[in-house]
């Protein structure tokens, strides 16, 4: 599914974020930046150890990563030259955790900006281990991207990578909705 806003085309698209052609991924990080389970343990695994060295020195030079914010880090050995690791949160129920999502979303798009990237595609940040429930991170994610894509952007292409059928579902039925309203 794809929408056109204003320059930028959004696409939703069901797959491996991995193997996407696209000029950053991004990782739902943790604040360590370490890669040990879910989306970042296969994104560290096709990039090979270059991406945990390079977190590893992030985190060494500017301390670990916020909450709702994000580090860059090369692509490895991955299609995308750059791996954004955006730091979402874990989810309790409240007003704070959209904050701190939208404010990763907003903290990785903006990432891609000053990097003067072009294609950046993003997987459904929280809804793992962290326990976001996908409708709402579907409404917080797409909103804030809309948003953000509504002001001044060289990005021409963002992608929301989900995994699975159910996941794909969800922010395609969000989408629809937002783009209706």
């Amino acid at each position: 599914m794809r929408r056109k806003i204003n320059r930028t085309v959004l696409e939703l698209v069901e797959g491996d974020i991995t193997e996407l052609d696209t000029d950053a991924i991004v990782n739902a990080a943790n604040e360590r930046l370490a890669h040990g389970g879910g989306v970042a343990a296969v994104i560290s695994r096709k990039g090979g150890p270059i991406i945990q060295r390079e977190s590893d020195e992030w985190v060494r030079r500017y301390g670990r990563v916020p909450t709702g914010s994000a580090a860059i880090t090369s692509g490895g050995n991955l299609k995308a030259r750059y791996v954004i690791h955006a730091v979402g949160p874990v989810y309790d129920g409240t007003s704070r955790s959209a904050e701190l999502l939208a404010s990763a979303v907003r903290s990785a798009l903006k990432m891609a900006d000053e990097h003067g990237l072009k294609s950046i595609a993003l997987p459904a940040i929280s809804t793992g281990i962290f326990g976001y429930p996908m409708e709402e991170a579907a409404e917080v994610m797409l909103r804030t991207a809309i948003e953000y894509l509504e002001g001044e952007t060289g990005l021409e292409r963002v992608v929301f990578c989900l995994y699975g059928q159910p996941a794909y579902r969800v922010f395609e039925e969000t989408l629809r909705r937002l783009r209706s309203d």
